[in-house]
């Protein structure tokens, strides 16, 4: 008996879940029967089309200018002129002195130092959603500050079509070689990048590194998803299509513009025609064609006439459609309108503030949970084992004990407001009200506390020792200018005791 009721409510659910309307974006409505979207993990989708995606995001970047503006506005807002360490240990003068020897001679290639590094990583997170770092150990007869440098590898050199099974349950996945619990042991690069020809002949052969060579930068934008995708992937189509527009309406506007003449003959009988076309066939030109160049005066064969198509002229509705087709591929990069096409003429202080507070709270969060956490981390790590290895500096209990050594906090690049005036304002106000500190103010500036106190200090001990008084000195001159320097051998008069204040108070 019990069985059958259960039974029947079930069927009544059944019947009810059926016979239910749902979420409207479930229905198969005549509106959205069409719309059947399919239900591949990213995984799939990055290994079937992938690669197409990455190509045409770098065509855009190296063809269209608003996908190189775009390029530059996010790279210049996520690393800037670096983000760098600020060492929180009682050897941080030693490591930082070291840190920015080293960071002259980090690039592998010898083209950048460091934050040139970081900022090549940033184009390539916007390129082509991920790039590799390679650890290069040297030698410590290559007579470098620390006996490491970096390399980067580009997307390509990872293939997304390398899938298959390994001895003793490991598996590559796109490239990526897993064991048995889903760790990342190793990567399978090609050994020279697949699309350049100028490199030694060897294609279509892999090398194995291991896992703990490399950092893979990335944001994964879907859970389990293993590779990065372009940022420009929802914009590349309306970027495409927009740019083809463009070239369109500038050669129609190009050819409205060009005044050429065409001189025409009667030719009644066609002998004329057929005369003039033997002597063209002859001198082996074939067809005539007609050049439109500035003032030219075309003379067309005998019996000849021009038809012009005229098409509708798109007036003032061009400067719209532009704007309103360039907001949608702004929204799709998640980067302010000005910065993509360096169009201020609709921008005002209030509206520019509010994107610029918008894009700098989406780069904070990709700075520390992206940059900060997958490459910043792991490379001052991979620089003090070198280091200490190497005898670069003695750091006591580093092999113990290392994370004593890595408490870093990492300066991102300070951000230029639009009303320096008003910011430094609010940072006074704040700093005097307790919400803020001096120190945490000048991290947001992009500089080093440490660095700026040591400069104080030596600026303060020079202008003392010339007997210079300026006007920035608040040891010496208020804020209204009025000098606050006590003669010499003067003292502030004594504070009242407890008992004079209740003396004051009683007479009171």
């Amino acid at each position: 008996m019990l069985r059958r009721l259960r039974s029947a409510a079930r069927g009544a659910l059944r019947g009810w879940a059926f016979s239910s309307d749902g979420l409207e974006a479930g229905r198969s409505s005549r509106r959205m029967s069409g719309w059947l979207p399919g239900r591949d993990h990213v995984n799939t989708i990055i290994a079937a089309s992938g690669s197409t995606a990455l190509a045409r995001s770098r065509y855009l970047v190296r063809n269209n200018p608003y996908a190189a503006g775009a390029t530059e506005c996010f790279t210049s807002n996520l690393i800037g002129a670096g983000i760098v360490p600020n060492w929180r240990n009682d050897r941080k003068a030693d490591l930082q002195a070291l840190w920015q020897a080293w960071a002259d001679e980090a690039d592998a290639e010898h083209v950048t130092d460091l934050y040139g590094l970081m900022r090549r990583i940033g184009r390539e997170l916007f390129i082509a959603g991920e790039c590799f770092v390679r650890r290069r150990p040297r030698y410590l007869t290559d007579g470098l500050s620390v006996p490491l440098q970096l390399q980067i590898l580009p997307s390509e050199m990872l293939p997304t079509d390398l899938t298959q099974d390994l001895a003793g349950g490991h598996r590559i996945r796109q490239g990526i070689e897993f064991n048995a619990i889903g760790k990342r042991v190793a990567y399978h690069f090609w050994r020279v990048h697949p699309g350049d020809v100028t490199e030694r002949t060897v294609f279509g052969e892999t090398v194995r590194v291991p896992a703990a060579e490399i950092l893979h930068v990335f944001d994964p934008v879907e859970a389990g998803q293993i590779r990065g995708l372009p940022r420009l992937t929802p914009a590349i189509v309306a970027l495409w299509t927009l740019d083809g527009y463009d070239d369109a309406e500038m050669e129609r506007k190009r050819t409205a513009a060009l005044f050429t003449a065409f001189i025409k003959r009667d030719d009644p009988d066609g002998e004329q025609f057929e005369k003039a076309a033997e002597e063209k066939a002859k001198s082996g030109d074939g067809i005539a064609t007609v050049t439109l160049e500035p003032g030219k005066a075309n003379v067309l064969f005998p019996g000849e006439d021009i038809a012009v198509a005229a098409p509708a002229d798109v007036g003032p509705n061009y400067e719209a459609f532009q704007y309103r087709a360039l907001t949608r591929v702004c929204a799709a990069l998640s980067l302010p309108y000005a910065g993509v096409t360096g169009d201020m003429v609709r921008a005002n202080y209030s509206n520019q503030r509010a994107a610029l507070i918008d894009v700098r709270t989406r780069m904070e969060a990709l700075q520390f949970g992206c940059v900060v956490h997958q490459f910043c981390r792991p490379v001052a790590k991979w620089f003090l084992d070198a280091a200490v290895l190497g005898g670069a500096i003695d750091l006591e209990g580093y092999v113990d004990a290392p994370q004593r050594y890595l408490g870093i906090d990492w300066i991102p690049p300070k951000w230029i407001w639009i009303d320096p005036y008003k910011d430094a304002l609010a940072d006074i106000k704040a700093i005097r009200a307790g919400i803020k500190t001096w120190f945490e103010c000048v991290s947001e500036r992009g500089r080093n506390p440490q660095d700026v106190l040591a400069e104080i200090l030596a600026f303060n001990q020079m202008v003392d020792e010339g007997k210079i008084v300026l006007d920035s000195d608040p040891r010496k001159t208020s804020n209204a200018g009025l000098a606050q320097d006590s003669p010499e051998g003067s003292k502030l008069p004594a504070a009242d005791s407890p008992e004079e204040d209740e003396e004051r108070a009683a007479a009171w």
